[in-house]
């Protein structure tokens, strides 16, 4: 499959990218922007997010792009990052559930544990208050950053998921976290079925970014994988593809890697799992 993006047009369309002043976000924002996209830039810190709101302005005929504060760790962030967009009264045509994290533990702020708190629900909160906008677009797609990382776990331990991060690396729980992104973007696309609103889990490759900065120096050597990662422009190849795409427009659901559908591990494609996961979520956002 041709994964070449420079030629995809956005114009007129408006995307939100979450983690977007650092790795395969920043990538993904700059490029959404370059195709003629009102890109929101979700994310934590104004310093790094104003390098790249520089590197968009910057580029010829690009649309101007906005920073959202937005801490996923916190629910109430979540909300306010959500209703400062809605507020906007703009319809919403892409939303790229990037951010992520990775080695890190103890507690979210909302009282989750770190990896899955940050990286799953606090997209599934964000996503659920941006569906009126979705929906006013007439035609949306929402981009889940997933990773092969899936297949290292069987299942969601969801008596585990209010307590600190147990692994000496928190490697274990990124993996149960990238499970939940999966199954998420899988269930949201059966229920969205009909919408004009399609879904995409996405393993980008293992990808040369910001996201293990919070492994432990002293266990990175276990890592051996770390030394062949890929750059974040080519990570982001992939989810620029099913962000923009004309021919994957209603292909919906579906895992993605390396530029084609692929086949997630027997629990990513547990529709009973995805569904509990669901209740779960929506009970603890309520």
């Amino acid at each position: 499959m041709n994964t070449d993006t420079s030629s995809l047009p956005l114009a007129g369309q408006v995307a939100l990218v979450t983690g977007a002043n650092t790795g395969i976000g920043r990538v993904m924002a700059r490029e959404l922007a370059r195709q003629g996209a009102r890109v929101f830039l979700a994310c934590r810190s104004a310093e790094r997010t104003a390098e790249v709101l520089a590197e968009i302005d910057a580029l010829p005929g690009a649309r101007s792009a906005t920073w959202l504060p937005l801490e996923l760790g916190d629910f109430a962030s979540v909300g306010d990052c959500a209703q400062r967009f809605l507020d906007l009264g703009l319809p919403l045509h892409l939303l790229v559930n990037n951010a992520g994290l990775a080695g890190a533990r103890g507690l979210t702020r909302s009282g989750f544990e770190m990896a899955f708190g940050v990286n799953h629900m606090g997209h599934f909160l964000l996503t659920q208050r941006l569906l009126p906008a979705l929906r006013a677009s007439g035609a949306a797609r929402i981009v889940t950053l997933a990773s092969r990382a899936h297949r290292r776990v069987n299942g969601i331990p969801f008596e585990q998921l209010r307590q600190p991060t147990r692994t000496a690396t928190g490697v274990a729980e990124y993996s149960v976290s990238k499970l939940a992104n999966l199954l998420f973007s899988a269930e949201l696309g059966r229920r969205l079925t009909g919408t004009g609103i399609s879904t995409y889990a996405v393993h980008p490759g293992v990808v040369a970014s910001d996201i293990w900065r919070t492994l432990p120096a002293p266990l990175r050597p276990l890592f051996h994988w770390l030394r062949r990662m890929i750059t974040v422009e080519e990570g982001a190849r992939t989810p620029l593809l099913c962000a923009s795409a004309p021919a994957l427009a209603g292909q919906s659901g579906l895992y993605w890697s390396d530029g084609a559908p692929a086949q997630p591990s027997p629990a990513g494609r547990d529709a009973e799992l995805a569904r509990a996961l669901w209740q779960h979520s929506e009970d603890w956002t309520r």
